[in-house]
């Protein structure tokens, strides 16, 4: 369930460029959690919600150029150093290819943070929802969620598990 805030200066894209990047955001951070962005359940869990600042100040003034930044909340367990690396690379290089030429290609100007939502705190349909929960959704088989996040979390924390 990749929730994604997406700090898109207003003006910065034009209309269809920026449909077409959160699109392939989309695809991106479920690509980023192991999963088939081609899986209409999974897809139905992620979001990517667009914020848009009218200015952006850099060193106390308005920006020369677009700034962008993008919040990729997942749940524990979810990102690891390499997944991590490889969204973080390729949100940065789709939101410059959006941006069609129209500025400097320059990567400083997109920041991308990725925290973990630490299991049992996100909430979501008026209730709490666990990894387990969520994979069990995306996979359609709430056992297989389960077993799925208990190697996970118990591999992210450093525990043994039964079925180690």
């Amino acid at each position: 369930m990749p929730m994604l805030d997406a700090y898109i200066p207003a003006g910065a894209l034009e209309p269809e460029s920026e449909a077409q990047l959160c699109s392939d955001l989309t695809d991106i951070l479920i690509k980023g959690e192991g999963a088939d962005p081609r899986n209409p359940a999974v897809r139905a869990l992620a979001w990517v919600t667009v914020f848009r600042p009218e200015t952006v100040y850099v060193a106390g003034e308005p920006a020369q150029a677009p700034r962008y930044r993008f919040t990729a909340a997942v749940p524990e367990g979810q990102w690891d150093a390499r997944r991590r690396a490889r969204m973080i690379a390729k949100v940065t290089d789709a939101v410059l290819e959006a941006e069609g030429g129209r500025y400097d290609r320059d990567p400083s100007r997109v920041w991308v943070l990725t925290p973990e939502i630490p299991d049992g705190t996100w909430g979501g349909d008026g209730r709490v929802w666990t990894l387990a929960d969520i994979v069990g959704v995306a996979l359609g088989d709430a056992e297989a969620g389960r077993q799925y996040a208990e190697a996970v979390l118990a591999k992210r924390r450093g525990v043994a598990t039964a079925t180690a």
